[in-house]
Order: structure tokens, then sequence, then C-alpha cells
């Protein structure tokens, strides 16, 4: 089924036998008062916005056969949002041309996977002291897209108001979406959407909504605070009307869903929509796209890291979902994190992330793989934030979870990058030990390395990446090594797989070829950047063989006034390579090792830098919370 969107202006048509008086009804809406004579059509009118209960302007409508021909009704019957099917009560033929003309006529201009509302008007109940709501039940059940039916008297003004009010309803707030008329309970989608929201909701992860939680929702979608006289009651009708959907005097999961299943069938839909729309839902209860992608531009050169207020969400859902409180996320919980989102997001964690000896998340694995997804995956950051309830616990878009790092030209020119995360590319031939080095960062055994996918992506996988943290001069710093994969060594590197904070150039020791490629590489695509570059030797721990190259490793970082080459040997996993890297991706200006060996100045005042803004950012974090209480 295919469900518009919520229009801007709401066309209501009025259709039915003659004289059953859709005219009178009309005018009687327009003019408070009822007219004897009136003409054989109401011209179309405008109801301005500001006197509409939903604050939309509506159109109405009338329509006369005998003014009119099949083809124009046809026409208008395209263009209205509802149909109003008007029937006078006291002349039961007019009820039987509603189930036998005029529905089917109807549906024959209605698209096939979209029929239009339909609200059942039985007017002139001043003449009968009766109800004939119980016969019209059978034509609703037969025909789904009937929302309602209502009584009501263009001579009295019964229900008039009410008429119109409830089919502008029908269009705003339409039933067909979240409720299956035939089954007498809410679809499979509604139910879905609300489980999510109720998730959001359950702050503590309990599975219950206390009275806190039922608080904050009804003030975040109602802008208004629930009175304690009022929960109790609302409790006390659930309690009545299904097992188990209060708890220890808290609303369980059966409960809320049955209270949206009870304002649907009292006939307040606006309820559960304004609750759905809250939380992101359009018409067909699917979360729309502005909702899941906040409108983020990122200008060339600038880098997408996690803003506080970020963090600070994704540490309390790390702590919600934490149910035994051990640090680590296990597979369960890692998957009830995610409950509420089309699926888990990641996989192969433990190459990618910290985390503990059974591979479960640790909150430092947790942050790293957010941080990298951010870096990498912005619109899935963005989708994913939506989907845990981001928009709806801070009332504001994910924009603000984002932070957007200043050019990377201007961090040159100021000599310290003022970014949290650090990417660096380790590029090297193939079985150099590009990979031991990765899983090495990340804390593995070099006898668990397993081989994966040797694909070349287009720049914005995280695929063949892992992150860790590292500490750069007491301030704690994301760093991402991406390895890139080298299928042969006469293949040129492309712009991204060159780009970087710092580049980690890899050889093996062992291998006599192994260094030539990477000083090929540094002359075509280092030389002459500002990305700061450190050789590394791979096996160190094996027999150095001279290198057929005209320069000898060694030689060659001093010609190119390079670091010495780093020997590594992963059986000793040394974490001071990537503290070297991080370091230098922060102070990219100090690329060489003339700056590192004889601008020791230079350091020291970066460091004492780097110590300021800390100590800043401590006092601004402490003023933000002191605000915040």
């Amino acid at each position: 089924m295919v469900y518009e969107t919520v229009p801007r202006t709401v066309r209501i048509i009025l259709l039915g036998e003659p004289g059953v008086g859709k005219t009178s009804l009309i005018l009687s809406l327009v003019t408070e008062e009822f007219t004897e004579h009136v003409p054989p059509k109401a011209e179309e009118i405008t109801i301005p916005a500001d006197v509409t209960p939903e604050q939309v302007p509506t159109n109405i409508v009338d329509v006369c056969l005998a003014e009119q021909s099949l083809e124009q009704v046809s026409e208008e019957i395209e263009k209205a949002h509802v149909i109003c099917i008007v029937f006078s009560v006291d002349k039961q033929e007019t009820l039987d041309k509603v189930a036998s003309y005029w529905l089917p006529f109807v549906r024959d201009n209605c698209a096939d996977d979209f029929r239009k509302p339909v609200i059942l008007v039985g007017n002139k109940i001043d003449l009968i002291d009766y109800s004939v709501l119980d016969n019209i039940w059978d034509i609703a059940e037969e025909y789904p897209e009937v929302d309602r039916c209502i009584e009501c008297s263009a001579k009295t003004l019964t229900n008039v108001s009410e008429m119109f009010y409830n089919a502008q309803k029908a269009v705003l707030h339409p039933i067909g979406p979240i409720y299956s008329i035939e089954e007498q309970e809410l679809t499979e989608r509604c139910k879905k959407a609300l489980s999510r929201i109720f998730k959001i909701c359950d702050l503590d992860g309990d599975g219950l909504l206390d009275d806190y939680e039922i608080t904050v929702f009804q003030k975040k979608c109602f802008d208004t605070p629930l009175q304690l006289q009022v929960l109790d009651e609302v409790k006390s009708v659930i309690a009545q009307n299904i097992a188990g959907g209060i708890e220890n005097e808290c609303i369980t999961m059966k409960g809320f869903i049955f209270l949206h299943c009870l304002f649907i069938q009292r006939g307040r839909n606006e309820t559960t929509w304004t609750v759905l729309r809250k939380f992101g839902y359009d018409e067909s209860l699917e979360l729309s796209h502005s909702y899941l992608y906040a409108n983020i531009k990122v200008p060339v050169g600038c880098t997408t890291e996690l803003s506080y207020k970020g963090q600070q969400f994704l540490t309390q859902l790390f702590e919600k979902y934490d149910r035994d409180k051990d640090g680590m996320l296990n597979p369960t919980e890692l998957k009830n994190v995610f409950s509420c989102c089309p699926r888990v997001p990641w996989h192969n964690l433990r190459y990618t992330v910290p985390t503990n000896d059974k591979g479960f998340l640790t909150l430092q694995g947790w942050m790293c793989r957010w941080t990298l997804m951010t870096l990498l995956d912005l619109q899935n950051t963005s989708a994913y934030l939506a989907y845990l309830g981001f928009n709806f616990l801070e009332n504001e878009s994910q924009k603000i979870a984002i932070h957007i790092t200043r050019e990377k030209k201007v961090d040159i020119a100021k000599k310290q990058s003022s970014r949290n995360v650090y990417q660096c590319h380790v590029i090297g031939p193939r079985s150099c030990g590009k990979t031991s080095i990765c899983r090495s960062f990340l804390g593995i055994a070099h006898k668990k390395i397993k081989p994966h996918a040797n694909e070349r992506g287009d720049g914005y996988s995280t695929e063949n990446c892992c992150i860790n943290t590292v500490v750069v001069y007491g301030q704690e710093k994301y760093l991402v090594l991406k390895e890139i994969p080298i299928t042969r060594v006469s293949d040129p590197l492309q712009p991204h797989e060159v780009n970087c904070d710092v580049a980690c150039l890899v050889y093996d020791v062992a291998a006599s070829r192994s260094f030539e490629y990477i000083a090929r590489i540094y002359i075509k695509y280092f030389a002459e950047s500002h990305i700061p570059v450190l050789i590394v030797g791979t096996k160190g721990d094996a027999l150095i063989t001279r290198q057929e190259y005209i320069l000898q490793p060694e030689v060659f970082c001093n010609k190119y006034q390079l670091l010495s080459p780093q020997l590594f040997n992963i059986k000793e996993n040394k974490h001071d390579i990537f503290v070297k890297l991080a370091t230098m991706a922060a102070f990219p200006h100090l690329k060489h090792f003339a700056s590192l060996a004889g601008e020791n100045s230079s350091w020291w005042k970066a460091g004492i830098g780097v110590a300021a803004a800390t100590i800043m950012g401590l006092v601004l974090i402490k003023m933000l919370n002191f605000q915040r209480r």
C-alpha cells in the first residue's frame, strides 16, 4: 500500500444523492446558521489555516450531478484528499446508494495502490430519534477506506464542524497506515515503529517505562507535563484491559502498544501520529530521509569527528545496554543496542577495534568504532544516531553530534593539528607485514592473524582499517591505520590512497627487493608533499638482508631527512611506533628527522600547546556540565 505525504492544503469533496443536504452542510459550516433556500451547488470555498483545528488551509468542494458530468466529478475525486459521501438518515434509499453506487464509483477513480479516505455522513438527524450507525458498519467493513461514520444535522448545526474536522483528520492523521479495520488492531509497521519508540524512551534499558520516563516522553512529544492523576488513570485502563501491560507500577511494551491501539479505536489518531512524527516517521511509517540524514556539508580538506554531545550520547547508550555492568558489550547486548535499527552496522570488530580476549566490545572499542564510522561514513553515522534516538533525546538534529575539523592547510600553517582523529595509510609490497602491524596495534597476538580480502576500494570503506587510541603529549587521540592493499608493484596509487595525515611505508628487512618499492613510492608520492612519513622495517627479529636498491634504508632516510627506519617485531609488539605516527600527524610541519632531532624547542612548544588545549577543553566540559545542572 502506498500512502501520500501530508498535504499543505486539505481538499474535501462532498458526494451523494440529490437532496441529501451536501450544499446545506457547507453553508451551515460557513455561516453558522441554517438556510432554507440553497442553490443547487455551492461554490468552492477556502477556509484559512488559522480558523481550522489543525492549522491547515482547507478547500471544500460541492458536487451537483445536475450541473456536472461524471467525467468532471471523476476529476474532482482525483484532486481531492478526502471524500465525504452524504446520505439522508430518513431515506434508506440514499444509504443504499452509498454502498451500491458511490463507494464503487470512488474506488474506480482512485489508484489501485492508494485509496483515499472516505467519511460516511448521515445528515438530517433532526428528523429521527434513533441512530443509523449500526446499519453503516457492514459497509465500512466491506470498504476499508471508510475512515469513520458520523451523524449530523445541517439544520441544527449538530456535528457539522466535527464532520469537517474529522475529514481533515482523515487526511492529516490517516488510519490506514497505523490500524487495520478488518483485524481491529495496529498494523505490523505501526507496532514495529512503536517498539522502537518504546526502546528509545526506556532510558535505563530495563524493559519498562517508569513515571519519570513517561513524563519525559510526554513532555518531548506533546510539550506538556502529564499530571500524576492522569498517569494513574492511564495505568489503570491498561491494567484492566490487557494482561502484562503493567509491571511493578511501570508500563510494559505490551501496555504501550495497547494504549495506542486504544487511542485509535477511540478516534484519536492524531495522538499516535504526533508520537510517530516526533520520532521521524512519514505517512508510510518509514523514517524520513531528512530525519535520518542531517544536512552536514564538509568542506574540502576538512574531516568529521564526534563532538562532545555525540560522545556523551554514545557513552550513555553503551552504559544503558551493558546490562551486566562488566564494561563490555557481549554479542547479545550489542544486538540489543541495534534492535531498533535495520541491522547491526559493523562486522569483524575483533580486527577493527580494541576488544577483550573473547572479542567483546569494550567502551574504548565502542567509541573507536563510532569514531571510525564518523570519519569514513558520515551518512551512516547520521542515520544510526537517528535510529537510536539522538534527535528525540537531545531535541536537536544529529548535526550537534558531529564536529567538522578545520582545513588541513590551516593545520600546516599553524604548525599543529587541531584534529583528534588521524588517518595513517600503511603502504608496502605484498607479504611485507602490513597486516601484522595493523593487528598488533589492536594487541592481537601474531599467531591469531588471518588473511583478509585484498581489494582496493573507493577510499570511503572501513575495510582494511583498524583504530585505537594513542596518547600524544598527555592527550588521547584516535589513530586509524588503513592498509593499502597492493596487488602488483607496478600499480599506481590512487589519490585517496595517498591522502592521509601520516604515511607508514613498510618493507621486509629479510627480503632484498622489499625496500625498493617503498623508496619509489616515497619519491613519487610523498617527497614533495606535506604528509609526514615513517619508514618501518618488519620482521626485525630476522637477519637483516642488504637491499637491492641504489641506497640502503638508513642512507635513504638520511638523504630525504626522514627518521631512521624503525624496526618492528610483532612478537615484541612495541607501541612506540604508533605513538610516533600519531605525533607526526599532530605536528605535520615537523615531517623531517632534522626537525625531530634538532628542533627540540619546537616539540617543547608544541607539547605545551597541546597541554594548554587539553586544560581548556576540560574547563569547557566542566562549564557545560555545570550549565546542564
